[in-house]
């Protein structure tokens, strides 16, 4: 009887293990919505966005504040549109915010870097009014905000053609 009290016990903390392991691959790729933290959407315009795919990471000053909900190309204006979901405890981006499309580490995924940028005047701002410098669910980061994504191939090619003309 104590034997097989024994195998139940491992039985049981292997399983355990296996189970813990697979919560942490679902949430270390995000693949999935057990923990998914509420927000509010926004978008931001590219003119190239790389390698980016939803569910990409959204974050400021390397802190995840969100994710990557859609990528899509605009037909009129022939760019790229983001939608991102920014967690609500995130609610305090200054309307100028600039995003850009990064990449973790040398061939790492890419994803999406907020700048959020206040002026002297929105920090020394206390009046009542101060929740209009901040941007709103559905607000639109314009192109004129945005850089794009530094493709690998690009720098490669220029660097080879640099070479070559010498």
């Amino acid at each position: 009887m104590r034997i097989k009290t024994i195998e139940v016990s491992v039985g049981l903390f292997v399983l355990a293990g296996l189970l813990a392991f697979l919560m942490l691959a679902l949430r270390v790729s995000g693949l999935n919505d057990f923990y998914s933290e509420k927000g509010y959407e926004i978008t931001a315009e590219f003119e190239h966005v790389g390698g980016l795919k939803p569910k990409a990471r959204v974050a400021i000053a390397g802190v995840e504040v969100g994710r990557v909900k859609s990528v899509t190309f605009d037909k009129t204006t022939h760019y790229a549109k983001v939608k991102m979901l920014i967690f609500h405890s995130i609610d305090n981006l200054p309307e100028n915010t600039e995003a850009q499309i990064l990449t973790a580490g040398l061939l790492g995924d890419n994803y999406i870097g907020l700048l959020p940028i206040q002026s002297v005047d929105e920090v020394n701002d206390l009046g009542p009014n101060h929740s209009a410098h901040y941007l709103k669910p559905g607000a639109n980061i314009g192109i004129e905000s945005t850089h794009k994504a530094v493709i690998l191939e690009e720098l490669i090619s220029k660097f080879l053609a640099g070479q070559a003309a010498k």
